[in-house]
């Protein structure tokens, strides 16, 4: 890569697979994209997103959380490792960590996290499962800022899908997961175009105030 790219510089956390983290580097293979991935770190060595990674260029890190005595000291060691790449954003892809409110601070309004519901419905784990259990007739993916509340963070975009009569819980996690690798290059690509922010707890869009999530990818 060029010492004279000047796109936004995006570190991605990972914890497995990957799959968004391979939807990322294929929009910044694209000449026109408005970012690039310098840098990824998980918090599990070995997993498929590292060999991604790879594959790609891209320079990668292995921070094991086991390693650590307590949450706090592994949050310092990961913002120590993660300000060495020098990111414009940060972006949660399936890093399965609850993140400290000092590690959350330090990357106020520069950190994003895709999450595979409707928020602030289904916020947490098993989203799948528990939409299915609810009998909801819809369902999807959200991209939101990150916040010290679990999943609460204002959400940007959304991407929804239907819930089908005969779906089970992979077959559904399936069809969101395909439109979750829509979503989220949009989503970063907007923030690398300067048209995203975070602002006093809300979501602007183009200089206005969102009322709600937009709407991606139709």
């Amino acid at each position: 890569m060029s010492a004279t790219d000047d796109r936004l510089r995006v570190v991605v956390l990972i914890s497995g697979g990957g799959t968004n983290l391979q939807a990322l580097l294929d929009r910044a293979d694209s000449p026109a994209s408005p970012f690039r991935v310098c840098g990824v770190v998980s918090n599990r060595p070995g997993v498929r997103g590292l060999e991604r990674a790879e594959r790609h260029g891209v320079p990668s890190r292995v921070l094991d959380h086991v390693d650590f005595e307590d949450r706090a000291t592994f949050d310092t060691a990961l913002a120590e490792l993660v300000d060495s790449f020098d990111p414009g954003l940060v972006v949660l892809a399936g890093f399965m960590r609850i993140l400290t409110a000092g590690f959350v601070e330090h990357f106020a309004g520069r950190m994003v996290n895709i999450h595979p519901s409707l928020l602030p419905e289904f916020q947490g784990l098993h989203t799948h499962r528990r939409a299915l259990e609810a009998g909801v007739g819809e369902h999807g993916a959200s991209v939101h800022f990150v916040t010290a509340e679990l999943d609460g963070g204002p959400v940007i975009a959304q991407v929804r899908v239907p819930v089908l009569a005969n779906d089970d819980e992979d077959v559904l996690a399936a069809r969101v997961l395909a439109e979750e690798h829509r979503l989220l290059p949009q989503v970063v690509c907007w923030f690398a175009e300067q048209r995203l922010e975070l602002r006093d707890d809300r979501v602007w869009f183009d200089g206005k105030p969102l009322d709600g999530p937009m709407r991606c990818c139709d």
